[in-house]
């Protein structure tokens, strides 16, 4: 094992033994080779570390009790020994054999880059296509304002020094959700530099499994990240004036979130919790909404029926008290 690789690849994991083994082999095929792989175990009770056993030495295997991904990517970041940090969910998978190398070369090109950010496949559990994500079309920038706005991240596909993820203080181990948003936003307002390498490099599942399915932990993590970022005090200007529209589209995408769960009566909720922070006249929100539940549905390669969402119970009695209102 190099004892001392540039690029430290942290791959966090509970009871992950399914599809670990191919996340790890997606790294150990890229033809970039100065690397290290960090597992950390988050308490698992399946056959995570049989799986890390059998797929050789560049693997070094930490086990710590269950305190979730944040705490176990944390716990990665101290044990690295690269200057620069990836990161892959091992649920995840890395698509492309020279996406380290690529990124690697954008950090040789541009001395004073701490980030660099990939697009994403969604994909089902057997790896099947459903939609490519490649936001660098509507967000050619990573800028403090763009990730704040559109919030352009994927955990899996990121690069980043280790000095930056240093000086932030790491994940914020109080949100298990979330925490990939909370740190990028906290690396912005440091003034850290980033960029994407566009390309579509990561294969993110869509499965039950996910924790992205707890819908209550997300949402309430999703509005804690928020509430963190604008307490900050000092905010430029022009950041601190994109609150009302920041947290009124984050409301928006919640109940969508949730209506995509089935979870109809929240969707609700959070529609009815944007009328504080929306920009426009009543009917010009509805119609918002709508439009915006349909780009959410199209974005996630899902389909879309907005008679389904018109013919719902939640719907209609929100927008009968709307009316009345």
């Amino acid at each position: 094992m190099n004892q001392h690789p540039r690029v430290s690849v942290i791959i966090p994991v509970y009871n992950g033994d399914r599809f670990l083994g191919e996340a790890i082999e997606s790294v150990l095929s890229q033809t970039y080779q100065d690397y290290e792989i960090i597992v950390v175990d988050d308490g698992s009770t399946d056959g995570t570390s049989e799986v890390v056993a059998s797929l050789g030495d560049k693997i070094r295997y930490f086990h710590q009790e269950n305190q979730g991904s944040a705490v176990a990517r944390n716990l990665g970041i101290h044990q690295a020994k690269g200057e620069l940090i990836a990161f892959l969910d091992a649920d995840d998978f890395w698509l492309l054999p020279e996406k380290l190398a690529q990124q690697v070369s954008l950090f040789d090109q541009q001395p004073n880059l701490a980030i660099v950010q990939t697009g994403w496949r969604i994909v089902d559990e057997l790896r099947n296509q459903i939609i490519d994500v490649e936001p660098w079309h509507k967000v050619p920038e990573l800028t403090l304002e763009s990730w704040l706005r559109y919030k352009p991240i994927k955990t899996s596909g990121l690069l980043v020094t280790k000095n930056s993820l240093e000086k932030a203080g790491g994940f914020d181990r109080e949100l298990r959700q979330s925490h990939d948003v909370d740190l990028v936003l906290r690396l912005a307002l440091m003034g850290c530099e980033a960029t994407w390498w566009p390309r579509v490099a990561v294969g993110y599942r869509r499965y039950g499994g996910n924790t992205t399915r707890n819908a209550k932990t997300q949402a309430d993590c999703v509005v804690r990240v928020l509430d963190k970022f604008f307490a900050h005090q000092d905010l430029p200007q022009s950041i601190r004036a994109m609150e009302s529209s920041v947290r009124y589209h984050t409301l928006v995408w919640l109940a969508w979130y949730h209506y995509d769960k089935g979870l109809y009566a929240d969707m609700a909720d959070f529609l009815n919790r944007s009328w504080e922070y929306t920009p426009y006249y009543r009917m010009e929100t509805i119609a918002d909404w709508v439009g915006c539940f349909k780009k959410f549905s199209v974005q996630n390669g899902q389909s879309w029926d907005i008679g389904f969402l018109t013919d719902l119970p939640d719907w209609q009695n929100l927008i009968s008290k709307t009316v009345v209102d």
